[in-house]
């Protein structure tokens, strides 16, 4: 009987990649000017991640992460956030399945693919599903949490596009595309 069960490198790198989302949450983040909303570069780790190991290991680094980084930093975790991290390292994963950075596959095509993925992710992450659980779940002001919504998501969706497509561009350079090597007589 087999059973359904992570790979130990998913695993690993859900474990590595929460620690990395949680550090790059604190210190790697930029005030917007707006309350509770600043510029991440957590999210462009968390898409390159979700590259590498699929959408189940960017949806947990995305909770795992996120909801570390409140948990240490700000005593308790802002659930309507900690959701819509998952939910972006998810879609980002799913949206991006046939990219093959791991074969050191980054062109033009891809770097568009990516993008747009990006931008839906965020779309959905921070213009739908952190706003709508902020009114469900905090009763908070909806003209409120929809700014911030916005503003968290256009700059997410810019770090990541430029940020998550540098670090993936030279991820990929990393990597042996397949069939480059040729065997000299």
């Amino acid at each position: 009987m087999k059973r359904n069960t992570l790979p130990i490198k998913t695993i690993v790198a859900v474990g590595i990649g929460s620690a990395v989302f949680m550090i790059l949450g604190r210190f790697g983040s930029i005030p917007t000017g707006i309350p509770n909303t600043n510029i991440e570069t957590a999210y462009a780790f968390l898409a390159l991640m979700a590259l590498l190991y699929g959408p189940l290991a960017g949806f947990l680094i995305g909770l795992i992460g996120h909801g570390l980084k409140d948990i240490i930093f700000y005593g308790s975790p802002w659930i309507s956030w900690v959701i819509a991290s998952a939910i972006m390292g998810f879609i980002i994963g799913v949206g991006c399945k046939k990219i093959k950075i791991n074969e050191g596959i980054f062109g033009k095509k891809q770097i568009i693919v990516f993008n747009i993925v990006q931008i839906i992710s965020n779309i959905v992450a921070w213009g739908l599903v952190a706003p709508s659980l902020d009114i469900l779940i905090y009763a908070e002001p909806s003209n409120k949490v929809f700014l911030q919504g916005i503003i968290g998501g256009t700059s997410n969706t810019i770090t990541v596009g430029i940020l998550g497509t540098i670090l993936i561009i030279n991820y990929a350079k990393t990597r042996t595309q397949k069939g480059s090597l040729d065997k000299e007589y």
